[in-house]
C-alpha cells in the first residue's frame, strides 16, 4: 500500500464518531492548560494517563495528540497577554507578542500566532507522513550494536547537550536508567535494586514516575515560585480586532513558512526539541525583515516565524518517537511511556503490526489542526477568563487528580508513595535547574539499551570491538562522542 492510502486507512480511523470526540477533548484541554503560566503539555499527558488507562489505545493516543498540539497553541496566549511563556519554546514569542499587545494589537500577534500554528502544524504533519516510512525503512536496516549506538547519541543529546549543564543533564539521565533496572532481571531472573519490597519485582510504573516528576513536581515548583516573589498578574485586555489586516498578512505569511521549514527538521532530530528553532526563526526574522525599527517594540514577524517554528518542530518530534521509538522531548516520552502502557512499543515493527493505530494517530493531527484553528481564533475571550482562575484551586485539583489516577492503576499504597517521593525529588530538580525529561528518557531506554547491548556482545561472543567495526554504530558513536566534547572544545579555541 502506498502513502496515500495508509493515511486514507487513518482518516477512516480517525473520523469514527468516538475518535473525533476525543480529538476534540484533547485539543479543548491542551489549549485550556497551554493558556496557563507554567503548565504545559508534558504535565497534563502525565496527568491523564492514570484516568485514561482502561480506554482504547487508539483513542488515547489521538486525545494525547491533541492535548500536544492544542498545548502549543494555547501557549502563544499567556506569552502574548501576561508575558509569562507557558514554556520554553514559547519564550521568544513574549518578546515582540507581548510588546504588540501594550500597544493595543493584541488581537493581531493572537490570531498571526494561531493562524501561523495552524499553517506550521500542517506542513509538520506532512512531514510526519512522508518522512515516517523512510525512516522506518533506514531503521530495519539496523542491529543490535547500531541501536544501542542510537540510543548512546539520544542520551547524549538529550541530557548533555540540550540542557543549561552537561552534568545536570547526565545525573538526570543515570537517576532514569537507575530506576528502570528496579525489578526482576530479565536475561538471569535475579531481583535488581528491589530492597526485599515485592511491589517492586515488576519494577517501577514509569506512569507513576512521570506523573510524579511532572503533575506533583511542577505543582510544587509552581506554588513555591509563586510564594517565593511577588508575579505581575495582569492579563492584557484584547481590545482590537481579531482579523488581520492585509499589511499583517503580507508580512506573516513568509515568516510561517520559514518558520515552518526550520522547526521540522530540527524537531525530528534526535537532538531536536523546540527552543533552538524558535531563536533561529526570531533571529532569521530580524535579519530579513523589512522594518527592523519595529523589532523589541512589537514586530508582527517576530510573533509569526517562532510560532510557526514551535509548532512545526512539535510535530517533527514525533518522527523519531513513531519511526524510531526515541523520544526527545519531555511531551514524547511522557507519550511513549503511553504507548508502552498498553503494551506497544513504538519502532519500526509498530507501522507493520499496528497501521490502524499509527495511521489514525497521524490523520487526527490534521483533524486537530482544524479543530484548533476553529477554537482558537474566536474563543480567545473564554481562554483570558482561564488565566483568572485562582492558582491555589489549580494546584490543589492537580495533586488530587495525579492521586487518584496513580492509586487507581493498581491501588497500591507503594505507588502512592513513589508518586510523592518522585514529586519531592521534581520539585528539586525543578529548584536546583536540573532537567527533568532525562529522567523519564532514561527510564524507558535505560533497559532497552541495556538489551541491545547485551545482543550485541552475545552475537559477536564478547568482542566490544563490535561497536567500532560496523560503520552505522561508529558513525553514531562518533556523532556522541562530538556532541559531549565539541561544545567544550568550542568554547576552548574561541578563548584561544
Amino acid at each position: 500500500m502506498s502513502t496515500f492510502d495508509h493515511l486514507m486507512n487513518g482518516f477512516g480511523v480517525a473520523l469514527l464518531p468516538m475518535n473525533l470526540l476525543w480529538a476534540f477533548v484533547g485539543v479543548t484541554v491542551g489549549t485550556a492548560i497551554g493558556v496557563l503560566p507554567g503548565l504545559g503539555p508534558a504535565l497534563t499527558i502525565a496527568l491523564l494517563l492514570p484516568l485514561t488507562y482502561k480506554v482504547d489505545p487508539t483513542a488515547a493516543l489521538i486525545l494525547f495528540a491533541g492535548i500536544y498540539y492544542g498545548a502549543m497553541y494555547g501557549g502563544s496566549t499567556t506569552s502574548i497577554l501576561l508575558n509569562t511563556p507557558g514554556e520554553s519554546a514559547t519564550i521568544v514569542t513574549s518578546l515582540e507578542g507581548n510588546k504588540m499587545a501594550k500597544k493595543g494589537r493584541a488581537g493581531a500577534a493572537l490570531a498571526t500566532a494561531a493562524i501561523g500554528s495552524f499553517v506550521a502544524g500542517t506542513i509538520g504533519t506532512i512531514g510526519i507522513t512522508f518522512l515516517a516510512e523512510p525512516v522506518v525503512k533506514l531503521a530495519l536496516m539496523f542491529g543490535p550494536a547500531d541501536y544501542f549506538a542510537l540510543m548512546m547519541l539520544s542520551f547524549v543529546t538529550v541530557s548533555a547537550v540540550l540542557g543549561s549543564s552537561a552534568v545536570r543533564g547526565l545525573t538526570a539521565l543515570a537517576i532514569g536508567i537507575f530506576l528502570g533496572m528496579i525489578g526482576i532481571d530479565n536475561q538471569t531472573g535475579q531481583a535488581r535494586f528491589t530492597f526485599g519490597i515485592t511491589e517492586l519485582f515488576d519494577g517501577i510504573n514509569v506512569i507513576v514516575v512521570a506523573v510524579g516528576l511532572f503533575a506533583v513536581g511542577e505543582t510544587l515548583y509552581l506554588a513555591f515560585q509563586k510564594s517565593s516573589k511577588l508575579q505581575d498578574d495582569s492579563v492584557l485586555e484584547v481590545k482590537d480586532s481579531l482579523w488581520m489586516s492585509k499589511a499583517d498578512w503580507s508580512r506573516s505569511w513568509k515568516p510561517w513558512l520559514r518558520g515552518s521549514a526550520i522547526g521540522f527538521p530540527i524537531g525530528a532530530m534526535p537532538a531536536g526539541g523546540a527552543e533552538i528553532p524558535t531563536f533561529l526563526s526570531y533571529y532569521t526574522e530580524k535579519k530579513l525583515t523589512k522594518h527592523p525599527e519595529e523589532f523589541g517594540h512589537g514586530a508582527i514577524e517576530g510573533v509569526a516565524g517562532p510560532e510557526a517554528a514551535n509548532n512545526a518542530s512539535a510535530a517533527g518530534v514525533l518522527v523519531p518517537m513513531l519511526a524510531l521509538g526515541l523520544p526527545t522531548s519531555a511531551t514524547a516520552a511522557i507519550m511513549l511511556s503511553a504507548f508502552q502502557s498498553y503494551n506497544i512499543n513504538p519502532g519500526p515493527q509498530l507501522f507493520a503490526t499496528k497501521p490502524e493505530l499509527v495511521w489514525g494517530l497521524i490523520a487526527s493531527l490534521y483533524i486537530g489542526n482544524v479543530m484548533l484553528l476553529v477554537l482558537n481564533l474566536p474563543l480567545v475571550g473564554l481562554w483570558v477568563k482561564i488565566l483568572k482562575i485562582p492558582t491555589p484551586l489549580l494546584y490543589g485539583g492537580i495533586l488530587v487528580f495525579a492521586t487518584i489516577g496513580t492509586y487507581g492503576i493498581s491501588r497500591s499504597v507503594i505507588d502512592l508513595l513513589l508518586l510523592y517521593a518522585m514529586g519531592v525529588m521534581g520539585f528539586f530538580m525543578r529548584r536546583y535547574d536540573f532537567p527533568t525529561a532525562p529522567v523519564i528518557i532514561g527510564m524507558i531506554l535505560g533497559p532497552l539499551a541495556e538489551q541491545n547491548f547485551r545482543q550485541a556482545m552475545t552475537i559477536s561472543q564478547g568482542d566490544m570491538m563490535t561497536f567500532l567495526t560496523k560503520p552505522i554504530s561508529a558513525s553514531l558513536l562518533a556523532l556522541a562522542v562530538l556532541a559531549l566534547i565539541g561544545p567544550k572544545l568550542w568554547a576552548m579555541m574561541r578563548k584561544a
